[in-house]
């Protein structure tokens, strides 16, 4: 049951938040039209690619809509190879990659596909998607294939001014990067805001107000062949989901979610990180080796992004590859309505 400190004004629902699943398809990736009187602002394609002597990839690209606002992302390259430390932006081969703002889109039965626009300078790239495959190739850089994971995840936070739709659907990929043999999971996003608004820039519901504690999309494919995924969040007054799914397409939601974030010292990183979901189901985050994606601090975006697994306490399981790609915000706190610091 929620319970109320303070009464919200009209049209002020306190950060309740509407979760569940949704049928992916080619079909529903590919179009642009809005949801809840929200505008279609972009995808965002992120994820992580691990090699078998234990280095990381990682990248991101932004897919913009007809009517979306940009922020500072569009593409983005990362890798363990720059420090041997943490996850660091590799910007000489970034930049030899086009950096296409608006994207070609088509559909192709049910494959929707975006690619790079004739004349962009760089090297040319193309994302293809549906309800069972992906594909998505960096010219020069790096060639993956795979299939969806489950099903997809989505949430609704509607605000007084400003709501968030927020769509998701992972999944896993293997292939080759910069010459090596990656296994990983790929996270493709779909954000619906107010008009003007973009991710972790304008009009961010959850972000602009300093509302998040957690936020995490995660999937475990493990040796013996099964696997989950889901997508949670923590944050103050009643902000809170955990979607999860499995190889069996047994789907679970909620808004009933805790957590608490244990920061590195002097640090903007979490240490440790834990849910429980329900009451009584917990998990727990462990970061990768080589975690931190440290070139974000001080720009963008705003918050520590972190690599590593979400797991269920007291799963055994052993683990193949992951995707475990969030953030924490001390500055936000270390648990719903647990006020934060800066460093």
């Amino acid at each position: 049951m929620i319970h109320y400190d303070k009464i919200p004004e009209r049209g002020n629902f306190a950060y309740q938040t509407l979760v569940g699943p949704h049928q992916v398809s080619g079909k529903a990736l590919n179009d642009t039209r809005g949801f809840y009187g929200l505008t279609y602002s972009k995808t965002s394609c992120f994820g992580t690619l691990y090699t078998e002597d234990g280095e990381t990839f990682a990248a991101v690209r932004s897919l913009l809509g007809p009517e979306g606002t940009p922020n500072p992302v569009t593409f983005l390259y990362l890798s363990t190879l720059i420090d041997g430390e943490n996850i660091r932006i590799d910007r000489d081969k970034m930049a030899k990659q086009a950096m296409t703002l608006r994207p070609d889109t088509a559909l192709n039965g049910d494959i929707a596909s975006w690619q790079s626009c004739k004349g962009d300078s760089g090297n040319p790239w193309k994302l293809t998607a549906s309800g069972n495959s992906y594909s998505w190739k960096e010219d020069g850089l790096f060639d993956i294939k795979g299939k969806l994971l489950g099903t997809g995840m989505q949430w609704y936070l509607p605000g007084k001014e400003w709501g968030t739709f927020y769509v998701s659907q992972v999944y896993d990929v293997e292939g080759v990067c910069e010459g090596r043999k990656v296994k990983g999971c790929m996270a493709m996003d779909q954000i619906y805001m107010e008009k003007g608004g973009a991710i972790h820039h304008k009009k961010d519901l959850v972000v602009n107000n300093n509302m998040h504690v957690i936020w995490w999309t995660f999937a475990n494919i493990y040796k013996d062949g099964t696997y989950e995924l889901g997508s949670i969040m923590v944050g103050h007054e009643n902000l809170g989901y955990a979607i999860l799914t499995d190889h069996t397409g047994k789907v679970r939601s909620t808004t009933n979610i805790e957590g608490k974030v244990v920061h590195k010292p002097g640090s903007y990183f979490a240490e440790s990180a834990e849910v429980i979901i329900d009451g009584t189901e917990e998990w727990e985050f462990r970061p990768d080796k080589k975690d931190e994606m440290i070139d974000f601090v001080g720009g963008f975006p705003i918050t520590a992004q972190q690599c590593g697994q979400w797991r269920r306490k007291g799963d055994t399981r052993e683990i193949d590859h992951w995707l475990g790609w969030g953030e924490t915000d001390r500055r936000n706190g270390t648990a719903r309505n647990v006020s934060g610091s800066d460093l």
